[in-house]
């Protein structure tokens, strides 16, 4: 019984990283060439697996952009867990991840164009837009989750994730600057998370 179920335990961990090898292959693709690089074959190739592997793994290619995606997030939520935001206000701690988060995909400018335009496109189901507001929720409530934060609370905290994706979008066009970024959040940032503020002491 322990025999089978450390080789259950061998095929997962394989399985993991064939899986992680894909979206690396894919991810690095399309930083050089947009999604239109992102060829199912092409990244069978690089991923060094068959293309039936592939498309057992992510069906489509759509698919394969949303798990792009929950790898940029996954290092950003590792990053904000090695150094969480040091500012002392909600709307501060969001404004820090939100910045984080631009300078990480500005560093693969052609990544974060291929990946935002699709998402913006997708037919599948995204979880990017819950992800980021979780993951704000978290920073800006101190430790608010989606199943403890309020409907309203949950709505301003994706509003202030749309926001965001919107100004990205504008940079990726040209259209503005890092400081006209940054500028812009911390003004949505103070007007959406006003009632994060915890309450004065008496």
């Amino acid at each position: 019984m322990q025999s089978e179920s450390a080789s259950t335990g061998v095929r997962t961990r394989s399985q993991h990283q064939r899986r992680k090898r894909i979206v690396q292959a894919a991810a690095a693709l399309a930083s050089r060439g947009g999604v239109e690089a992102m060829q199912m074959r092409t990244v069978a190739e690089r991923a060094g697996v068959a293309l039936g592997t592939l498309y057992r793994y992510f069906p489509s290619k759509m698919d394969l952009v949303v798990a792009v995606v929950g790898e940029e997030i996954d290092l950003l939520e590792s990053s904000i867990e090695r150094r969480p935001p040091g500012a002392t206000t909600p709307p501060g701690r969001a404004v820090d991840v939100l910045m984080r988060a631009t300078r990480g995909l500005m560093r693969e400018p052609e990544l974060a164009d291929a990946l935002i335009r699709s998402l913006i496109m997708a037919e599948v189901d995204t979880p990017f837009g819950d992800r980021m507001a979780g993951l704000l929720l978290r920073v800006a409530g101190d430790g608010l989750t989606a199943e403890t934060a309020t409907e309203e609370q949950f709505a301003l905290a994706g509003s202030l994730a749309s926001v965001w994706v919107h100004e990205l979008l504008e940079m990726l066009r040209g259209r503005r600057t890092y400081e006209q970024i940054q500028r812009r959040i911390e003004i949505a940032a103070t007007r959406l998370l006003v009632d994060f503020q915890p309450p004065p002491s008496a």
